[in-house]
C-alpha cells in the first residue's frame, strides 16, 4: 500500500504503587535476577518477547489497562513488594569480609576495561565469549560488593543479529539502537552538565560522550562518539563492535583505552588497580604514562609506576585475537603525542614489538610490557600463553615466566535454570547462594531424589524443544520453505515426549572449534541418529564473524547435512544465537558437545554453563575441561598435540568422539531402571553439577583475581607512589643499568664438581661471576635440586640460594653454597644466576637468566 508509514507509541502512566518498576528497568541487576524480570514477563508475555526482553521498552508499550489491573492484583503486588525488598536489601549490603581482607572500599577501586560486555540480550554491546565473560565478571563483582567500575563503549549498532537463509548462508543484520531504550543515562558533573572528554585522532579532536549504566553495586561507563560536534566519519567510530577496517579498529581502541582513562578522571574516579581484559584496551597504558610524565616523571619511571598496578588478561592463542597495527598507522595516530609521552617513535614501536609482528605494533605485547600481573584463562591456556609470550622474558623458562592463570567461571544466578534454583531453595534453603565457594556443601545434590532430578531436567528439555520448534518454524517460513517440508523438519521436536537424547553445540563459529568434526563419518552418524529405539537429536547454533568466510562455510555445511534425508528433523541448525537462546540450550540439552583443536580453546565457558545445570559435557580435554573433568562428571576426548598432522588429528579425534557417543553416551542414557529413567545417567549428571558449581563460578574467579592480582597490584602501587615515586624511579634506573650490563655478565663454577658424597655430608658448590658493573646484591645465584622423570624431564623439588662472599680485585664475585641434599641416592641439580630487586612484582620480571 502506498504512502508513508508513521509510528506512534502510546505509553502508559504508571500507577503510584508501581512507580519503582522504572527503577528496576534501569538497573542491569535485572540481567541476573529472574524475579525482577518475572514482574515484566507476567504483565504481558507476548509483549515481553516482542520487546527482546527489554524492560525499558516494555514499560513504554505495555497497555494501561494491564498496568492498572496489576496495581489492583493482590498476588502481583505481593510479588512486586517482595522483589523490591530483596532488591533494596541487596543494595544495602556492605563489602564482604573476604573482600575487606584485601581491598578497602574507601580507598581502593578496580577499573576493568573491555571492548564488549555481555550482560543481557537486551543490551547488545557484546559479540561472544569475551563479552559474556566480562559481563559475568561485573555481576560477580557486584555480588561480592567489590569496589569496581567497568569501562567500555556504547555501540550505536552493537554486534550483528543473525539469520540463516534458505541456502544456509549467514546474513548479518545491524539494527541501530536507541539509547533511550537502554538502561543507560548520561554521566553528569557536579553542575548537572553532561560529561564529555576528547581524544586526539590523527591531529583531530574527537569528542566522546560518557554514559553510565547501573548494574547492582557497580557502574559501567561507556563511551560514545556519535555526537553532532564530530564529523560523520568520527561519529561512526563507535557504531559497530568489531566493525569496519583496521583504521576503525585503532580508532576504537584509542577511544576505549585513552578515552576510558580520561572518562574516569572526568567523573572524579581514581582507580588504584587497572585491569585490561584482552589487548583492545592496552592504549590506556600510554595515557596513564602521559599523565605520570606530566607529573614530572621520565617515561621509563612512568611505565614502572603504571605497570605496577596493571593486570592484563589474555583470552586466546588464536592470532586473530591479537591486534597488530602497522608502524605507519601508529605514527599517524601517535606521532603528535610522542613529546607529551617523553619518548621517540622507535621507543614507542619497541613497546609493541613481537617476533610475529615485524613492522607492526602488537597490542598484546604492549599490554604485557605495560603490566606486572598477567594471566591466561585456564591452566592449559596459562601454559600456552606463557610459551606464546616468552619473547618478553627471553631467558626465562616459559613455565616460570610471569604469565599465570585464573580459570574462567560463569555467573551461577544468570545461567542456572530457575527450576534448579527453586529446587535448591526448597531443599537447601535460600542460603545456598552464599555457598558458591564451598565444595563440601554441593555434595548435598546427591540428596535430591533421582526421580525428581530426572523429572526436572525432562521438564526443562520439553520447554526447550517447544522453543526450538517455534524458532525452526519461523526460520523456514521466512525462507519460503513449504509447510510439508517444515513439518518434516520439526517432526522430532515433540515437547510432550521429551525423552530423546539431545546433544547441543552452541558457540561462536570459528574454524578451530571444529563444529563439523561430528560429521567426519556421516554414514556412522546417520546410523546412530536413525535408531528408532534410541532416538537422538543434534542442535547447533552460533554466529560466525561477518569477515570470517571459512567459519561461515561451517554453517553452510551443517545446513547442507540437515537437509539430507538421513538427517532431516534430527539435525537442527538454529539462527539468531544470543544470550537468551544460550540460556535455553545450556540448561536443557542432555549433552554439551565441544570439539576444539587443542590447545586453541583458551577456556570455553559454555560447557561450564551447561555443567552447572547437570548437562553432561562431552569435550576435548582443552580449556577449562582439562581441569574440570574428573572421570565421573562427563566424557573426555583425548587431544592429539600439534606434532600430529591436522588431518590425522581430526580423523582420530572424530573417531573417538563417535566411539564415545555409540558405546558410552547412548547406552547410558537409554539404560533404564524399572522407574523409567537411567540411574547411572542421573549419577553422572549430579556429578557434573556438584563438581562444577563451586569450582567454575564467577565468584570464585573474581576472588582469585582479588587475592592473586588485585591485592598485590594495590601493594605494588603504594610502593611505587611513596616518597615522590622513588621506587618507580629506582626500578627504572636499575632496569636501564641491567640492560646495559647484562650482555657481558658471565658465571662459572669453581668447585670440584663432585658427583658423589656420603649421607650427611655437604656438597660444596662455588660459583664465580663477572657482573660487569652490577652489584652482588643485584643478582641471585640459585641451585635447583630434583630428579629426572621417565621422559628425561627435570622435576624440581628444592631450591637453595648462594651467599655472596665478595668481589676480588679482578672484578670477579664469588658465591658459596654448602648443599645438604634431603634426597637419598641419585639426584640432579642445576645452577643459575638471575637479576634480583626486592621491589619486583615477579622474581623473573627482568627476563634475564644464565644457566651454568
Amino acid at each position: 500500500m502506498p504512502g508513508t508509514r508513521y509510528t506512534l507509541e502510546v505509553q502508559p502512566v504508571l500507577p503510584e504503587r508501581l512507580k519503582r518498576l522504572k527503577e528496576l528497568a534501569n538497573d542491569l541487576l535485572y540481567s541476573w535476577d529472574r524475579e525482577v524480570r518475572a514482574l515484566f514477563f507476567r504483565l504481558d508475555r507476548e509483549l515481553w518477547e516482542s520487546c527482546g526482553h527489554n524492560p525499558k521498552v516494555f514499560l513504554r508499550r505495555v497497555a494501561q489497562k494491564r498496568i492498572n489491573e496489576a496495581a489492583e492484583d493482590r498476588v502481583f503486588m505481593e510479588d512486586y513488594n517482595r522483589v523490591l525488598s530483596v532488591y533494596d536489601t541487596y543494595h544495602q549490603e556492605t563489602a564482604r569480609a573476604d573482600i575487606l581482607q584485601h581491598l578497602d572500599p574507601k580507598e581502593d577501586l578496580v577499573a576493568y576495561f573491555c571492548a564488549e560486555f555481555g550482560l543481557h540480550e537486551s543490551f547488545q554491546i557484546y559479540s561472544g565469549g569475551l563479552g559474556i565473560l566480562a559481563g559475568d565478571h561485573c555481576k560477580a563483582a557486584s555480588d561480592l560488593n567489590l569496589p569496581f567500575v567497568a569501562v567500555g563503549m556504547l555501540y550505536r549498532q552493537g554486534y550483528f543479529t543473525q539469520t540463516i537463509d534458505a541456502r544456509g548462508s549467514q546474513v548479518a543484520h545491524y539494527h541501530p539502537m536507541h539509547f533511550a531504550d537502554l538502561p543507560v543515562d548520561p554521566a553528569l558533573d557536579a553542575n548537572g552538565k553532561e560529561i564529555h572528554v576528547d581524544v586526539d585522532m590523527s591531529g583531530k579532536r574527537v569528542i566522546l560522550k560518557v554514559w553510565k549504566a547501573k548494574a547492582g553495586h557497580i557502574t559501567l561507563y561507556l563511551l560514545d562518539s556519535d555526537l553532532p560536534e564530530n564529523d560523520e566519519a568520527d561519529r561512526r567510530i563507535t557504531y559497530q563492535l568489531y566493525g569496519g577496517d583496521i583504521n576503525t579498529r585503532i580508532q576504537q581502541e584509542i577511544v576505549l583505552g585513552i578515552g576510558g582513562v580520561r572518562a574516569l578522571g572526568a567523573v572524579g574516579l581514581k582507580p588504584t588497580v587497572w585491569h585490561i581484559n584482552e589487548g583492545h584496551a592496552a592504549f590506556q597504558i600510554l595515557e596513564r604514562c602521559r599523565e605520570a610524565v606530566a607529573q614530572g616523571l621520565d617515561f621509563d619511571s612512568a611505565l614502572e609506576l603504571v605497570a605496577a598496578n596493571t593486570i592484563f588478561t589474555t583470552h586466546t592463542p588464536v592470532p586473530a585475537g591479537h591486534d597488530i597495527f602497522d608502524y605507519a598507522l601508529m605514527e599517524r595516530y601517535f606521532g603528535s603525542q610522542l613529546k607529551a609521552l617523553g619518548l621517540d617513535k622507535e621507543k614507542l614501536f619497541s613497546l609493541g614489538s613481537s617476533p610475529d609482528s615485524q613492522g607492526g605494533f602488537n597490542m598484546t605485547a604492549l599490554a604485557l610490557r605495560g603490566s606486572r600481573f598477567r594471566n591466561g584463562v585456564s591452566r592449559i591456556h596459562g601454559g600456552v600463553a606463557s610459551r606464546m609470550d616468552a619473547y618478553i622474558w627471553p631467558q626465562i623458562p616459559p613455565e616460570e615466566n610471569p604469565v599465570g592463570c585464573i580459570t574462567n567461571g560463569v555467573h551461577v544466578p544468570t545461567f542456572l535454570a530457575r527450576e534448579w534454583a527453586n529446587l535448591f531453595d526448597m531443599r537447601f534453603g535460600g542460603g545456598w547462594r552464599n555457598e558458591l565457594l564451598n565444595e563440601e556443601f554441593w555434595k548435598h545434590i546427591d540428596d535430591i531424589p533421582d526421580h525428581s532430578y530426572w523429572s526436572l531436567h525432562q521438564s526443562l528439555k520439553a520447554e526447550m524443544l517447544a522453543e526450538v520448534k517455534r524458532r525452526v518454524i519461523h526460520q523456514h517460513r521466512r525462507n519460503g520453505t513449504s509447510e510439508a517440508l517444515i513439518e518434516r523438519y520439526v517432526q522430532y521436536l515433540t515437547p510432550h515426549d521429551a525423552d530423546v537424547l539431545t546433544v547441543g553445540f552452541a558457540r561462536r563459529f570459528a574454524t578451530y572449534k571444529r563444529a563439523t568434526l561430528l560429521f567426519s563419518d556421516p554414514v556412522r552418524l546417520a546410523r546412530l541418529l536413525n535408531d528408532p529405539k534410541r532416538r537422538m537429536l543434534l542442535i547447533f547454533a552460533g554466529k560466525a564473524h561477518p569477515h570470517d568466510l571459512p567459519a561461515q562455510r561451517l554453517i553452510e555445511v551443517i545446513h547442507e547435512y540437515s537437509r539430507r534425508p538421513e538427517f532431516e528433523g534430527k539435525l537442527i541448525l538454529l539462527e539468531g544465537y544470543d544470550l537468551s537462546l544460550a540460556r535455553k540450550l545450556v540448561t536443557s540439552v542432555d549433552v554439551w558437545l565441544n570439539t576444539p583443536e587443542y590447545p586453541l580453546e583458551a577456556s570455553g565457558t559454555s560447557g561450564e554453563k551447561a555443567g552447572i545445570n547437570g548437562v553432561i559435557n562431552l569435550s576435548v580435554l582443552d580449556g577449562w575441561w582439562g581441569e574440570g573433568y574428573n572421570g565421573e562428571n562427563g566424557w573426555a576426548i583425548t587431544p592429539h598435540g600439534a606434532q600430529y598432522d591436522s588431518a590425522y588429528r581430526d580423523r582420530e579425534e572424530a573417531q573417538e568422539l563417535l566411539d564415545i557417543m555409540e558405546k558410552q553416551v547412548i547406552p547410558l542414557y537409554y539404560h533404564r531402571n524399572g522407574h523409567g529413567y537411567s540411574e547411572q545417567w542421573v549419577k553422572k549428571s549430579k556429578n557434573s553439577m556438584k563438581s562444577l558449581i563451586p569450582r567454575f563460578n564467577s565468584q570464585r574467579m573474581v576472588m582469585d583475581y582479588v587475592r592473586n592480582y588485585y591485592a598485590p597490584a594495590k601493594r605494588q602501587r603504594l610502593m611505587m607512589l611513596g616518597n615522590n615515586f622513588a621506587r618507580a624511579k629506582e626500578i627504572a634506573a636499575w632496569r636501564k643499568r641491567l640492560d646495559q650490563s647484562w650482555p657481558k655478565v658471565s658465571a662459572w663454577r669453581v668447585d670440584d664438581g663432585l658427583a658423589e658424597i656420603r649421607s650427611g655430608e655437604a656438597l660444596a658448590l662455588r660459583v664465580k661471576a663477572r657482573l660487569n658493573g652490577l652489584h652482588p646484591d643485584d643478582v641471585l645465584v640459585e641451585c635447583l635440586v630434583g630428579y629426572e622423570s621417565d621422559n628425561n624431564e627435570f622435576i624440581r623439588l628444592d631450591s637453595h640460594i648462594f651467599a655472596a662472599e665478595g668481589t676480588d680485585e679482578s672484578g670477579e664475585t664469588r658465591f658459596k653454597l654448602d648443599l645438604y641434599p634431603r634426597l637419598p641416592g641419585l639426584q640432579y641439580y642445576k645452577i643459575r644466576l638471575f637479576p634480583f630487586h626486592p621491589a619486583l612484582s615477579h622474581r623473573f620480571e627482568s627476563g634475564y637468566m644464565i644457566w651454568l
